[in-house]
């Protein structure tokens, strides 16, 4: 274990002068890369990496702290970072970079409580002092000082309910494989295959003592003597970190044999997946790691009795795991204070679509969805009306936008047709068409399927079908009959959950938005202009004659004389909108 010399001395170095970078994902795809180097070959103090702090609109983010003062510059490139370097060498601030001159002076983290993404961005992911001087293993510490099944009363006390999106109580879940005997595994499912949504691999690559020390109470509490951490091959920063991190883990004698002199044992390594959707649900996810194909098992067996290679399994999410931590670092009590009484804690959120601010937050259970859009996000990226907002992803459902007051938790978004899912919150602006929206994700999960059970292989393929009849004009109103009575059943009779909540981006936007569907069917328009087919071009009487539309019309539906209006022969348009977007002077409209 870290001696308590390293310990004040990481407490010393996290609170002293330094500048740091973040370095995850989002950092790195921003180009913050060249900018670490930069700043590291200045000669102008300790420069460190750190992983996202979760304003990613900001990135790549420096953070410079002298005399206990904490400057933020934002988008700092490898073009600009030299303005960064010779102020800070004059010891002047970088005004034109700066963010703020706190992180309290940012509206983006008023309402949040960051406990999980707690060090995400402050400290060294891969120093483990850094995260021992920050309170990290005093969970550990304090559980295994308990009996095991007081730790699940704990939990349970606590009412965490799972982050992945069902919300099942994690002590109970917990009770259910501590009495079974023998051989028994606990997984971190990281499998995050939502659009939009990067809440686990945000906390894998920037805090992954975290989930680590999590775990390992879970172990600890059930009797679990091996554990997974599973995620995609496309998350490779996250897989490095958390390989690295477990690595560490071990040379201290935090995982292995004997952990802490406890006399309990807990052996931790990373499994990767292959990306398919599929595989965040928990049976699927269990074949995957066992080297086969990666779909869905009918449950009954639960994994409880019948998990991993045929022995009893429990699977939490990345960030419940994460949750476990706070739990024991917090006390039971004092966790429920946080949230509602039915959802107590914080929620890992990924903002994301037409936002303002798009990123991670965390916020208390019950925080109105208004108040994350606008307080946090900013409001629309655009300035345009908010439409609607999707929460949890592909398989959730369109809240419409003079619903915002709803208090994030999991009834009430279910009470609406949507689900908390693993977290993704997709902003949709009046720029969008929501029948479109429902495609999309109707596609994406159509696809996603792993075509195991017919309901699903089936089902979303037709529901795809019609929903791209509707945007290209070829439905009736029966159509939405259809759709309904489809859906409905792909609901009922699909074998896991992604097909039983394939069909909620359709339900929850029939329900808010049927008279947008019905323009599309009885008007054949769009309202929002986004349906190609459904769209007309026209030639406005600003046209100068350039001739710019008729060079790049791709059929030669335009025609006219140089300096002349041009007209567009609608029997021939495709709609693919090259003349709308070269028009120099704006004169086509749609």
């Amino acid at each position: 274990m870290i001696t308590d010399k390293e310990i004040e001395q990481a407490l010393n170095q996290l609170q002293g002068d330094r500048i740091t970078v973040g370095l995850a994902t989002c950092g790195i795809s921003a180009g913050a890369m060249p900018v670490f180097h930069a700043l590291k070959n200045a000669d102008i103090g300790l420069v460190e990496e750190v992983g996202c702090i979760g304003m990613c609109y900001n990135e790549p983010i420096v953070t410079v702290v002298k005399d206990k003062r904490r400057f933020i510059y934002g988008g700092v490139t490898e073009s600009n970072v030299h303005r960064l370097i010779s102020a800070l060498k004059q010891g002047n601030v970088c005004e034109d970079l700066l963010v703020a001159k706190d992180i309290s002076d940012l509206d983006f983290y008023h309402g949040q409580k960051r406990l999980v993404m707690g060090n995400c961005g402050l400290i060294n992911p891969l120093k483990l002092d850094q995260y021992v001087a920050k309170g990290g293993y005093l969970a550990l510490l304090r559980a295994i000082s308990m009996e095991k099944q007081k730790v699940i009363d704990e939990m349970i006390a606590s009412g965490l309910r799972g982050r992945g999106g069902a919300g099942f109580l994690t002590g109970k879940k917990w009770s259910f494989i501590a009495s079974k005997k023998g051989k028994k595994y606990l997984i971190a499912n990281g499998d995050e295959g939502d659009p939009g949504a990067f809440m686990n691999r945000t906390l894998m690559e920037s805090d992954p003592f975290k989930i680590i020390e999590g775990m390992t109470i879970g172990a600890y509490a059930t009797g679990c003597d091996e554990g997974f951490i599973y995620t995609r091959a496309e998350y490779p920063l996250a897989i490095d970190t958390l390989q690295k991190a477990i690595s560490i883990a071990y040379k201290h004698n935090l995982l292995g044999k004997n952990i802490l002199g406890s006399g309990f044992d807990f052996e931790l390594s990373v499994r990767k997946g292959a990306g398919a959707f599929v595989c965040g649900e928990e049976t699927a996810l269990m074949h995957s790691i066992e080297g086969r194909r990666g779909s869905p098992s009918p449950r009954p067996p639960y994994p409880a009795d019948h998990g991993i290679y045929g022995y009893p399994t429990n699977v939490n999410n990345v960030g419940t795991w994460g949750h476990v931590t706070v739990v024991f670092t917090l006390g039971a009590s004092e966790f429920r204070k946080l949230g509602t009484k039915e959802s107590p804690g914080t929620k890992e959120l990924c903002l994301a679509g037409m936002v303002k601010r798009p990123g991670i937050v965390e916020v208390p259970l019950g925080t109105p969805l208004r108040k994350i859009v606008y307080d946090i996000g900013g409001g629309t990226s655009d300035g345009t009306k908010l439409k609607a907002v999707l929460t949890g992803g592909p398989a959730g459902g369109c809240i419409p936008e003079y619903l915002l007051d709803t208090p994030l938790d999991f009834e009430t978004l279910k009470s609406l047709g949507s689900i908390m899912g693993s977290g993704g919150m997709i902003v949709v602006s009046e720029k969008s068409c929501i029948v479109d929206v429902a495609r999309y994700y109707m596609h994406f999960t159509q696809e996603e399927s792993c075509g195991k059970c017919t309901p699903c292989r089936e089902g979303t393929k037709r529901l795809l079908e019609m929903l791209e009849h509707i945007t290209s004009g070829k439905a009736d109103k029966s159509t939405l009959d259809k759709l309904k009575m489809l859906s409905s059943f792909v609901i009922d009779n699909s074998l896991c959950g992604l097909g039983q909540n394939a069909p909620n981006p359709i339900l929850s936007t029939l329900k808010y938005f049927e008279n947008e569907y019905l323009e599309h069917i009885e008007k054949k328009k769009c309202p929002a202009g986004i349906c190609d087919k459904l769209v007309t071009y026209l030639i406005t009487g600003k046209c100068i004659g350039c001739g710019a539309c008729a060079r790049a019309c791709p059929v030669q539906a335009i025609s006219g004389n140089p300096k002349e209006k041009h007209f567009i022969d609608q029997s021939k348009c495709i709609k693919c909108g090259t003349c709308y977007a070269v028009c120099p002077v704006k004169a086509i409209i749609k």
